[in-house]
């Protein structure tokens, strides 16, 4: 079975369709609680194909955003999709960020902090490149409990293949919970560090709009489907349709919650 610390992501689409989609919504009510001012100099930390960086744009009214991530699959569709000046998209690693210290007054990472090798190192990476009395923040899904259609999707894995639970993002992910987070962010020094759950509707428009998103999915679901054969995934897929709380009309609404966390890097630091 592959290593559960080895995430890939390298097919945009694939994960536009499979969490980008409400991504969006999450960084939406990131953006209007982090409240920061107009014209200020944002970085965004495993910015991803840009849907953070989107928002940004459109809700907070930036001076400049600049968008970090390992794929370059990513920022292409990124720099594809963006093409407001404001926005610069650039390669490089969460943990290992080449840019100058003290030059950006937000630095933000949406959905990141559980896939890079070390979390510590990357929230280290973003107190250092944000200036004194700035604002640093992430949010994450949460796994173990009301991000819905993988805690669906995990269940349904593990009752036809148990070990299944060796991949299962609620237990491999121990970052995504707001007591963590709120260690993680005091523990590199930030003040007046804040948690709040964010909400948001998750509503597929039928079985295959929830399941087929699953089969080319990025991440640790996909390193676990590309083990199984033609009869475990048929079962899982069975099992699926008997658990989900599918409508008369074929829809499925399920709660997709994410845990959000904000912190001020102090003036001595």
């Amino acid at each position: 079975m592959p290593s559960p610390t080895e995430n890939k992501f390298d097919n945009a689409a694939a994960y536009e369709l499979f969490v980008g989609r409400w991504s969006r919504k999450v960084a939406k009510e990131f953006i209007n609680w982090l409240a920061v001012p107009p014209e200020r100099v944002w970085l965004d930390v495993g910015a991803g194909t840009g849907i953070l960086t989107d928002v940004i744009l459109q809700q907070a009214s930036p001076a400049k955003v600049v968008g970090v991530d390992t794929s370059q699959a990513f920022i292409e569709l990124a720099q594809e999709r963006i093409k407001d000046t404001r926005a610069q998209f650039q390669m490089g690693d969460a943990n290992h960020l080449n840019l100058s210290d003290a030059t950006f007054d937000v630095a933000v990472a949406g959905l990141v902090l559980n896939f890079v090798p070390s979390a510590q190192q990357a929230v280290n990476n973003m107190v250092r490149l944000v200036k004194p009395g700035s604002l640093v923040a992430a949010y994450v899904w949460d796994y173990a409990d009301k991000m819905e259609m993988m805690r669906h999707f995990w269940k349904a894995a593990i009752n036809i293949d148990p070990t299944a639970a060796e991949l299962d993002s609620g237990k491999l992910f121990t970052i995504c919970n707001p007591n963590n987070l709120k260690a993680l962010f005091e523990g590199e020094g930030l003040s007046a560090v804040e948690i709040i759950a964010i909400d948001i509707e998750a509503k597929f428009k039928d079985f295959d709009d929830y399941w087929q998103p699953f089969v080319e999915a990025q991440g640790s679901v996909s390193k676990y489907l590309r083990t199984l054969n033609d009869k475990t995934l048929t079962a899982i897929r069975d099992q699926l349709q008997k658990q989900l709380p599918i409508e008369k009309d074929g829809s499925i609404q399920l709660l997709a919650r994410a845990w959000a966390v904000k912190g001020l890097k102090p003036q001595n630091l």
